[in-house]
């Protein structure tokens, strides 16, 4: 373990140059004090390491000094083969080049290890979209993903939900972001998200675009575009951060409301998302077997169509228009198909 973790300091110091006590501890998730003790090990090894004290301080590998410790455990190895994802890679137009780095990976791996990973690769296959999901059109994502990675401004026709639907927009993109077999574009200035299969157009950057439309909503200007036209992207934007911020907005968005439920022991397996996590925080079981909780809903008229789906394992105790809602639902079903 200890082995494994000095060799983790070495790294991480030869990406990311200067790095704090502090951080190296938060990152490999140990005291201060033991990163302390590491880097005297490493010092005592005659790595070219040193550190300078001060707030602005930090651990700094001598300039030109590169670790050749490159070993990958079987775990690793075996991680590493399973994360690759042909599919999206192959939409990128980065499906040969995962394929030669997988093949050079294996070459040089101990024929041992080699077989192992072999093993993964025949016995997990990964695949990220739902049986139900279309696939989506995406004839603009190397586009796209060229200029994400270029810091290049995008001059594009875009679809959005509301009118005036068709759009022209200028993006600076920061990042792209594949969610359940669907790829997004963060872009600027916002930032805001964009679906990529709804881009109509790569325009030419001639003629001076409106900019940002804040995403499916919002209003924005902006300046001429220029030929390749480039930009900075914010120096503290974090992608992953952002997303994760994102989606927890969406979802206090998108449940605006709450509702009281009784619920059979049939009907609790069948809760995923914000609904399952409310039904464990605020569920209890009452004496008749029953599970009494508060579900964040959407809308009555959503939640009716939802919660009909559990049939007589629900009974909706509050909102009362919610409750009607669910009667009347009923009584038009039995008029529909004759009462019994």
């Amino acid at each position: 373990m200890r082995a494994s973790r000095l060799v983790s300091i070495l790294l991480l110091l030869q990406t990311r140059g200067r790095v704090t006590a502090a951080q190296l501890a938060a990152e490999l998730e140990v005291s201060v004090r033991t990163i302390y003790r590491d880097v005297e090990s490493l010092h005592a090894a005659g790595i070219p390491l040193y550190g300078d004290a001060g707030h602005r301080g930090g651990y700094q590998l001598l300039d030109g000094y590169r670790t050749r410790l490159t070993g990958l455990s079987p775990d690793e190895a075996e991680a590493l083969f399973l994360s690759g994802l042909p599919g999206p890679a192959a939409e990128l137009g980065l499906g040969s080049v995962l394929a030669a780095a997988q093949l050079k990976v294996r070459a040089a791996l101990p024929a041992a290890l080699a077989d192992q990973v072999g093993r993964v690769q025949s016995r997990f296959h990964l695949d990220a979209p739902g049986w139900y999901a279309d696939r989506d059109e995406t004839p603009f994502l190397g586009a796209v993903a060229d200029a994400v990675w270029n810091s290049r401004v995008l001059h594009v026709r875009y679809r959005r939900w509301k009118a005036p639907t068709d759009v022209a927009r200028r993006w600076e993109p920061y990042g792209l972001v594949l969610k359940a077999g669907r790829w997004y574009v963060v872009a600027g200035p916002g930032p805001f998200t964009y679906r990529v299969d709804q881009i109509l157009a790569v325009l030419p950057p001639e003629g001076g675009l409106p900019s940002g439309d804040g995403g499916d909503g919002g209003a924005g200007g902006g300046e001429p575009g220029e030929v390749a036209e480039t930009f900075t992207p914010p120096a503290d934007f974090d992608l992953a951060a952002w997303w994760e911020d994102h989606q927890a907005d969406f979802h206090r968005r998108l449940h605006r409301a709450d509702a009281t439920v009784r619920l059979a022991p049939a009907a609790l397996g069948r809760f995923a998302g914000p609904a399952a996590s409310a039904l464990a925080e605020t569920g209890t079981v009452e004496p008749d077997g029953w599970t009494r909780a508060v579900l964040p809903i959407e809308s009555v008229e959503h939640a009716c169509g939802e919660f009909l789906a559990l049939g007589a394992d629900i009974e909706v105790l509050e909102p009362v228009e919610l409750r009607a809602a669910l009667v009347a639902a009923a009584r038009a079903v039995l008029a529909r198909h004759g009462a019994v």
